[in-house]
């Protein structure tokens, strides 16, 4: 599995990757060659061979875990400053409305991080955050006017889009040549 399709390593396994490293640069610094190395520790001699000069250019640093090369997190002062911005409402926006794009864009432009709109709805979701609709409906609505236009326009809208008239084409391109 690829690390794309959610096959990292867990940090117990990047834990013990770390102490084959470390084991090696004891080797190193006992003076073994990369093949007998290899051999001893089950890894590629290429594998050695990186450790070596990551070794020799910083020292035990080079070898050491990096950590996880996860999406970037936001600390807990910064998630609540989203939460805040996320109360207040969406100001600025026509419509008023909170979509993932949206709040993708607020976070980048507070924290300066960058997230996937699917990465915005995870981070929002772990955080006790869902997706929303109107309490209630608008006080305008006539359900009367609504339930008419279903039944007698849309009908018509969705043929209309399913089947074109006879002759459409001519009407709205040149005639070819």
């Amino acid at each position: 599995m690829r690390y794309s399709q959610g096959g990292g390593l867990t940090d117990a396994e990047r834990a013990v990757r770390e102490r084959v490293r470390l084991q090696a640069v004891a080797c190193f610094e006992s003076g073994e060659k990369n093949r007998e190395i290899a051999a001893a520790l089950r890894v590629s001699e290429r594998s050695v061979e990186r450790w070596r000069r990551q070794w020799r250019e910083n020292g035990h640093a080079g070898v050491t875990s990096k950590g996880s090369p996860g999406r970037p997190r936001l600390s807990d002062g910064q998630m609540a400053r989203l939460e805040r911005e996320l109360e207040r409402g969406p100001l600025g926006w026509t419509d008023q409305r909170w979509t993932l794009a949206r709040v993708k864009t607020m976070i980048g432009r507070l924290f300066h991080v960058s997230y996937t709109v699917e990465g915005t709805w995870r981070l929002l979701r772990r955080h006790g955050w869902s997706w929303q609709q109107p309490a209630r409906r608008a006080i305008e609505r006539d359900d009367d006017a609504v339930e008419l236009w279903k039944r007698e326009v849309w009908p018509r809208v969705r043929a209309s889009r399913r089947r074109p008239e006879p002759g459409w084409c001519s009407r709205t391109r040149p005639a070819s040549r």
